[in-house]
């Protein structure tokens, strides 16, 4: 395909970046082409936000629904492309349905979502705690009296690094696929060998994280009791990443295991967890698809946007669930020798210090990988590798309840749409 500069406009209606309406979605006539091609073509540059529906290639581009006017009709005089009065066209709702459903969906999955996560990492760390808090009702109740001694800034530390460790990972799998053979995306049809380069790349964008994924579990269990908030920052995760990976800074425990040990289980847990979620969320597409008795209307933005969604929610939902013991393990060996400190997850307050939560420290002694994994079955048996998964569930109850809200909001805004 011939490259465009970015400041062209060629027959077919192409706009660049510098236009002052680039990303809207609009008519245009092709100026200078052949009457046979004069007809509308659809610009579309929707967001990179779960739920909008980007156009890739091989795809054809949505055409407008409604009847063309014809050269010299009432539709020329009045301006084919100037809507009715407060009625937007429906292309353009449905870009607009899509961008306000996909931010609830981010939202939801990284901000309103964070204290279970924050929550559920403490428990996986605390090989001391009496209550595994396999259900969300204890997991709630001790999160409860956490947030009501410490306030709600204790549940939601760590956010930031989070969203830096996301930026570290797609920044490394784009550097890492660009100069590479290796695929970022699997086309339609996949052969054996681009499915394994995809995974092999997955599991290399892990390996690069890995000293950034311990600094930013190191701020989301550590604490607010003994957090000194002069001395930490935004970028904290990055400068203490750099530390874990060069070996310098401030001196750790000589229980702490090199990089080398986590390479492996950061690896394969990044690799499950991604080909799980991935297959479940097609396995649940085509059963949605199979299953409807009707043909789906892609001008509605609850059958446009909704399934995917939803399948996506189900796929991450039952990838975690598999991977959830080797995350434990995975979560114990980075925070190993780092002289971390947790609030207590058993919900006991101590009595003498003005009723704060008792906090304490993690201790492990791991040799590795397969020593951890051993070491929770014999010491604390196969319910000590679901450590907080009560938290798991109530972060994706939170999603799925937010999800539904917002589909049932679609529906009666469309609703009164149409009668109004």
């Amino acid at each position: 395909m011939a490259s465009r500069r970015p400041d062209s406009f060629d027959g077919l209606g192409y706009r660049g970046r510098d236009d002052p309406f680039y990303g809207a979605s609009y008519p245009v006539r092709s100026a200078g082409a052949p009457a046979e091609l004069q007809h509308h073509h659809w610009v579309t540059t929707p967001p990179d936000i779960p739920g909008s529906r980007n156009l890739h290639l091989a795809e054809r581009t949505p055409q407008y629904d409604e009847p063309q006017a014809e050269p010299g009709g009432p539709g020329v005089s009045a301006g084919w492309d100037a809507p009715q009065p407060g009625v937007p066209p429906a292309e353009q709702l449905n870009r607009f349905a899509g961008f306000g459903i996909g931010l609830v969906s981010l939202f939801t999955e990284n901000v309103l979502a964070h204290p279970c996560i924050v929550f559920r990492r403490q428990c996986q760390v605390n090989l001391h705690a009496r209550c595994y808090h396999l259900t969300p009702f204890s997991a709630i109740a001790v999160m409860y009296r956490i947030t009501k001694a410490q306030g709600p800034k204790a549940l939601w530390k760590g956010m930031g690094s989070t969203f830096i460790v996301h930026g570290i990972t797609l920044g490394a799998e784009g550097i890492l696929s660009e100069f590479t053979p290796l695929p970022r995306e699997l086309p339609h049809r996949w052969s054996w060998k681009q499915l394994a380069g995809h995974l092999l790349l997955k599991g290399l964008t892990a390996v690069v994280a890995i000293p950034f994924y311990c600094a930013s579990l190191i701020e989301t269990v550590q604490s607010d009791i003994v957090r000194d908030d002069s001395s930490s920052g935004l970028l904290d995760c990055v400068r203490e990443g750099m530390a874990r990976l060069l070996g310098v800074g401030a001196p750790h425990s000589r229980r702490l295991l090199p990089l080398s040990y986590l390479l492996f289980p950061a690896a394969l847990h990044a690799v499950l967890r991604y080909a799980i979620a991935a297959s479940v969320q097609r396995a649940a597409l085509w059963l949605h698809q199979r299953g409807r008795k009707q043909r789906p209307d892609p001008s509605n933005p609850v059958d446009a946007y909704f399934p995917e969604l939803v399948a996506a929610w189900v796929g991450s939902l039952v990838a975690d669930i598999v991977v959830f013991p080797l995350e434990t393990a995975l979560h114990r060996l980075g925070l190993q020798g780092t002289r971390t400190i947790i609030d207590a997850t058993d919900g006991v307050v101590a009595t003498g210090n003005g009723g704060s939560p008792l906090v304490l420290p993690v201790n492990t002694q791991y040799d590795g990988f397969s020593d951890c994994i051993h070491a929770i079955h014999r010491k604390e048996g196969r319910a000590g590798f679901y450590r907080g998964f009560g938290a798991l569930l109530a972060q994706y109850t939170l999603h799925g309840a937010l999800l539904a809200a917002a589909r049932t909001l679609l529906r009666l805004l469309l609703l009164d749409g149409k009668t109004s």
